[in-house]
């Protein structure tokens, strides 16, 4: 054998083995993806923690992937729209949900609802919690949570409670709270956070379970008072608002979260690529610091199976609140 064909014939077996290898090892996230801008849609409306949250992990994640990440807004039917169409979207890793804990609710708020949130969606990371604040009008004659949990009891339905609107998460927290406190309020609608916090502020409504950000510039400007905040221990940014149990209420928790999905059927390498990128973006300084300036806190544990539980105990959890307290869509 020449040497010439000698190298051909060894030139082949190594293309040969490339091509077979090509075909017996899965594709690889990195193997040209991302190609293209990768979208993440935020089903609110500019202007909220979720787009707050959004826009902050497609700054990360344009550093992490080489690639721009943009936020477009679907908002909509309690996120539906926006949810919906991240199910229903190409599952190629181009089109990611920051997904809330409203997706949990609206399994049984709406009874037709668009989409299975376990069954639909890839949980890529959760971002963190979103602690509810009980505020009051200066007005209420109760100093602290205990006070205003006899001042309750003692006035049935007198209350009167406003939401940003049925079945939104302003409204599950105080039915969650009528619930575990034996109170009976007086459940007054908004279309809106924003117009709840106003007639709260003139005092047309009496208290307000809202989030962090919506209430902390009030709060330290002694507008508002503020009873006790959802989670395990004080928030960072009110460090001097105790929270539920430590006012005695021990069973009781009602704080949001936010994460981010993609749709069920992406490629395990690219939701593998992302879960990766997300955890450096979670454990980045800047980005845990502009979350705390917020109010929002960094769960322990953020990763894709951790998350999943968190979907999917939720579900359970909102389908008995929801069915207990007969609480029905605008």
């Amino acid at each position: 054998m020449t040497p010439f064909i000698q190298s051909k014939l060894i030139g082949c077996a190594i293309a040969l083995m490339a091509t077979l290898t090509s075909f017996s090892l899965p594709a690889r996230a990195d193997d040209g993806w991302p190609r293209q801008p990768i979208k993440i849609v935020v089903p609110w409306p500019p202007g909220g923690v979720a787009d707050f949250l959004g826009r902050l992990v497609a700054s990360s994640l344009t550093k992490q992937l080489g690639q721009q990440v943009i936020v477009e807004n679907k908002a909509g039917a309690g996120t539906n729209i926006g949810s919906d169409y991240v199910a229903k979207a190409n599952p190629d890793g181009y089109t990611l949900l920051m997904a809330s804990s409203n997706n949990a609710v609206n399994m049984s708020l709406y009874p037709a609802n668009p989409y299975n949130t376990s069954r639909d969606f890839a949980p890529i990371a959760l971002v963190g919690y979103t602690p509810m604040v009980m505020l009051a009008n200066p007005t209420v004659p109760a100093k602290d949570l205990g006070e205003f949990i006899n001042f309750a009891q003692a006035n049935p339905a007198k209350i009167t409670a406003a939401s940003a609107g049925n079945g939104s998460p302003s409204h599950l927290a105080a039915a969650a709270f009528e619930r575990s406190a034996k109170v009976k309020l007086v459940h007054v609608p908004y279309k809106g956070a924003g117009p709840a916090v106003t007639d709260l502020l003139g005092g047309q409504v009496q208290v307000l379970f809202t989030n962090v950000a919506a209430s902390i510039a009030h709060i330290r400007g002694g507008k508002l008072k503020a009873y006790a905040i959802t989670g395990q221990r004080r928030n960072p940014a009110l460090p001097e608002v105790r929270t539920f149990a430590e006012g005695g209420l021990t069973d009781y928790d009602s704080s949001g979260w936010y994460g981010l999905v993609a749709p069920r059927q992406s490629p395990a390498p690219v939701l593998q690529r992302l879960s990766e990128a997300m955890a450096k973006t979670m454990s980045d300084p800047a980005f845990v610091e502009r979350l705390a300036q917020q109010g929002v806190e960094l769960p322990a544990a953020a990763g894709p199976q951790e998350f999943a539980k968190l979907i999917n105990k939720d579900i359970d959890r909102y389908r008995r609140l929801i069915s207990d307290s007969g609480i029905k869509p605008e």
